[in-house]
Formats: C-alpha cells, structure tokens, sequence
C-alpha cells in the first residue's frame, strides 16, 4: 500500500520551522518528503491548510487496563497521539503475583480502574505485553516496570525498610521486566507501597535502570509544601545512580506555595549544571487527577487496599484520620490542604450507587448524604472500595506557562479514562497548540511539535519514532494550526478537540476527515 498526504506544511519534529510539501508512505513507513508527484499511489489524503507532524506520544498514558476494554483509544487518537507509555506512577498491571491479584485490584482501580471480564492470571510483564499484542490497540503502547509491582513481588505489601535479600529480589524482577521489554523503570512516592521506600532503595534500583540505559521516571514524594527537599532527594538518586530522571506532571501544588516555584526551577538549573540528566513531562492545567484515596494519611493505607478498607470502618481510626488530615504529616502530601475541600471533585466510581457522586466536590458530596464532607467521603471510599478519581485544583496559570517554556518538557496527558474524567483525556495536546501556541505565543509551532514528538521519543528511547524521516514508522498527525483547540471542560470532558484531521498510526488511518475509524488498530507493542 502507497499513500501520500499532500499540500501540506511538514514540521518533521526536529525543532526546525515547517516547509510546504507531502509526504509518502509504504507498508508502514515513511517514503519521502518534499515534492512528490501524487500519481502511482493508492491512497491520497489532502493536507491543504494543515500541518503534516509525526504523531504526538503521550508519555504519562493511564491506558493499561482501558484498552482492554476500548481498543482503539479513541480520545487519544482524536488529538493527534500515536504512541503511549503505560506503567505509570509505580502501580500498573504488571507483574503480579497470583496472591496478590484481589488486593493489587482494589489499590489500582481508583487509577487504572477495573475489569472483571479480565484473566489477571498473566504474572509477569512478559505475558501482559504478550496479551496487550493479542488484544490490539488504536495506538502504539511501551510499557515502564513499575516500582509497586516489583516490590510487592519480592517483598509484599506491608510498609517498612526491605532487607538486604528483599532489595536483591527486586532488583532481579526488575532486570527480568526489562528484559521482557519495559522502556523504563517508574515510582510513585505518594502511592503504597512505593511511598515505603527509602532513598537507597529507589537508588539501588535505578541503578539497575541506568544499567539498562532506561529512564527513570517519578512521581515524587512531595509536589507540594516540601517539593524542595523532595526534588533534592530525587537530584541526588539521579547522581548517585548515573539513571536519568524524567519527573512526572511536573508541577507546584498549593497557591501557598507559589514563592517556593523560582527555587523549583532552579534546582532544575542547578541538576542540569552538574550533568545529570532531567526532563519532565507536564499536562496543560492547573487542576490534576489521581485517586480520590490519596487524601488518606499515609498509615491509613498499610498492608493494601485490604487493611485500609477494614481502618475507614473503625470510627477511632477515621478520628485520627481527621485529624492528621486537619493538621498535616510531616512529609506528606496533604491534598485537603493544597487543594480545599471546596476544590476536590470526585469523577469515578465503581458501582452505581454513587454515580450521583460524579463531578460532585467534597463539600458537595457533604450536603448530599447529610454529613461532615470528610466523613462523606470516608463512606464513599468505603462502599467503592477505594475505586474513587478525583480532580483537584492546585495551581497556577503563570507556572504552566512558564513550565512549557521548559527546555525540560514535553507534553502528556496523564488521563485516567474512567466516569466524568479530567478534560485533559481529550484534550492535553490540543490545548497545548491551540491555547499556548497560537494564542498565547508562549513557544513557537515547531518548538511545540518537538516537544510533542522527537524529544520524548528520545527520553524513551523510541527508535524509528517521533520524526518525519525517511525509513521511520509512519506515524502521523495531521492539524490545522488555525483552528485547533480543546473543547472539554470540567463540567462536560468528554469531548473531542477541534482541528485534527488525519491520524495515522504505522501508516494506516485511525482518523480521517476527523472521524475516528474505530475498527482500525494498527498499534504495536514498542519494547525496549
């Protein structure tokens, strides 16, 4: 099959300004560039008026069970992503011990969400990526091994430093992982069990990582109140360990906090002085997602999702969570009081019981069942046993400007694709071009399609991906720099950004004339 995509502009993903011209494709790859004469091919899609860009990947994808359920991953593909990185944030699906099936469910569903129709008997991360090839995908997919699987394998889900024989037995999971085809190697330092970790287990870790030539990518301990300490603890594993760090949602959490953001950047300056490597990846909003269960102090989640269901049913232990969350933790990351119960909003649950819960704020859901909002929200994790999303609104407009700007950054969504999600789902990537490019001018075009394409691709070690150029996948997304926006919204997500014309993963379109082909899935497994 040959194809051509004419009268374009190509901005091949380099960094360099667009020249107008096509571009052809055969069996899956990328041909030529330039003028080419449209005869002789079998397929010709116009370009007219439109940017002809490789396909966006999105380097912090929630996509790990979802596509299990919606193949194509339309929301993705709708603005303009080719490419995924599952194995986010140091929890994901893989590996996983056949003991551990019930309760790693439970502590992964408020962010993956869940499925019962699934065999979760696959083990290992070998056999998750063999399953993810059977089942196809709309996008390409990679995998990072993450940090909560392979510490639970060797060591459990209970909190406390591991042993010598323990640490051993993770740093062998994770060469297996590796081994199998994980990208990298991820951490989420407010997520059980990784937040058990000390330093020196994160570092002997990543020093497996740095072995493999994989990045390290990290949810850090502190976004928030103690970001600084938290970035300097990172800093030091990436020196200590020679790994290259990739922080992920890169941000400052809080308006308290916002004298703190001049000495975030230059910590940044300071670690890039120095020669370790860092870049960040960051989603175009002031307001974030995760699991509603991370508003629960720290202790509340030890032994898994299990024990933690068992202390929200005990009235003594839910005062002292009261407590801890009206006071504060040392350390931790105290979403209540960066964010406000009037700024938390919950977006999915499990059952139906609480779909009147959907977009509904803590103080919201207080008024509803009758109740203190926090004891509300106690009950609701409760009865969805902990598979509860959540936005919450903690930043600044000025530091996602200025977080753009970035030589460090490239776009992701981080989208959690379950119930009234956050609107970056459908829109990250869209709102980046249309929003921070055109009307705001905070970086130019060309600057924002690298940032898109070429320069994640390198963190990850993509080959064949992220540039217009002969011999390369032919993974394409084509868009009117002149019309392309976001559309969702808070209160209505779902939906659909304007301007994306053409989509094309491995060479065949997965959107044309902006209408997602939902039975085409043309993704591959990209394995280190």
């Amino acid at each position: 099959m040959k194809r051509l995509i004419k009268n374009g502009v190509l901005i091949d993903g380099s960094g360099t300004p667009g020249v107008p011209g096509s571009l052809a494709i055969e069996n899956g790859r990328i041909l030529a560039l330039g003028n080419i004469d449209e005869s002789g091919f079998d397929d010709v899609l116009d370009a007219k008026g439109c940017v002809i860009a490789p396909g966006f990947i999105d380097t912090h994808s929630h996509s790990d069970l979802e596509v299990f359920k919606e193949p194509h991953l339309t929301p993705k593909l709708m603005q303009g992503v080719t490419t995924e990185v599952l194995g986010q944030d140091g929890i994901s699906i893989a590996p996983l011990p056949p003991q551990f099936i019930s309760p790693w469910r439970k502590n992964l569903a408020g962010l993956d969400g869940d499925k019962d129709d699934f065999d979760w008997n696959f083990h290992t991360t070998a056999n998750y990526l063999k399953l993810l090839e059977k089942n196809g995908s709309g996008t390409n997919l990679c995998y990072l091994v993450p940090h909560g699987n392979v510490r639970m394998e060797a060591k459990g889900l209970e909190s406390g430093i591991a042993t010598a024989a323990e640490l051993q037995g993770m740093r062998d999971v994770l060469q297996r992982d590796l081994d199998a085809g994980g990208v990298g190697f991820s951490t989420g330092l407010i997520y059980m069990p990784c937040a058990y970790a000390d330093t020196n287990e994160v570092t002997e870790l990543c020093k497996v990582s740095a072995k493999n030539n994989v990045p390290f990518v990290i949810h850090q301990r502190s976004e928030a109140d103690t970001i600084l300490d938290s970035m300097r603890e990172v800093i030091n594993v990436g020196r200590d360990s020679g790994v290259w760090v990739h922080f992920s949602h890169f941000k400052l959490c809080g308006k308290n906090n916002a004298h703190l953001f001049d000495q975030v950047l230059g910590l940044l300056d300071e670690a890039k002085r120095e020669g370790i490597r860092v870049s960040f990846d960051q989603y175009p909003y002031v307001a974030g997602s995760t699991m509603l269960g991370v508003i629960l102090p720290p202790w509340v989640h030890d032994g898994g999702t299990d024990k933690l269901l068992e202390r929200l049913a005990s009235p003594e232990a839910r005062k002292r969570m009261v407590k801890d969350i009206h006071t504060g933790i040392q350390g931790w990351d105290n979403f209540v009081a960066f964010a406000g119960l009037d700024g938390i909003f919950v977006t999915s649950v499990k059952t139906d019981a609480n779909k009147d819960a959907l977009g509904k704020s803590l103080v919201e859901l207080g008024a509803m069942r009758g109740k203190d909002p926090l004891d509300a929200t106690f009950d609701l994790l409760y009865q969805e046993s902990n598979a509860v999303g959540m936005v919450d609104f903690y930043g600044l407009e000025e530091h996602v400007k200025a977080l753009i700007a970035r030589p460090e950054m490239n776009v992701c969504t981080d989208g959690l694709l379950g119930g009234k999600p956050h609107p970056r789902v459908y829109g990250a990537f869209a709102r980046v071009l249309g929003k921070y490019v055109r009307e705001e001018k905070v970086i130019p075009l060309h600057e924002a399609i690298r940032k898109m394409t070429s320069k994640p691709a390198s963190v990850f070690s993509l080959k064949d991906r992220g540039l217009l150029k002969p011999g390369y996948a032919a993974d394409v997304t084509v868009f009117n720099p002149d019309t392309i926006i976001d559309k969702g919204t808070y209160q209505d997500p779902r939906q659909f950004p304007e301007g994306i014309l053409h989509v094309l993963v491995n060479g065949e379109p997965a959107v044309r004339d902006g209408k997602p082909l939902e039975k085409v899935l043309k993704g591959q497994v990209l394995r280190k």
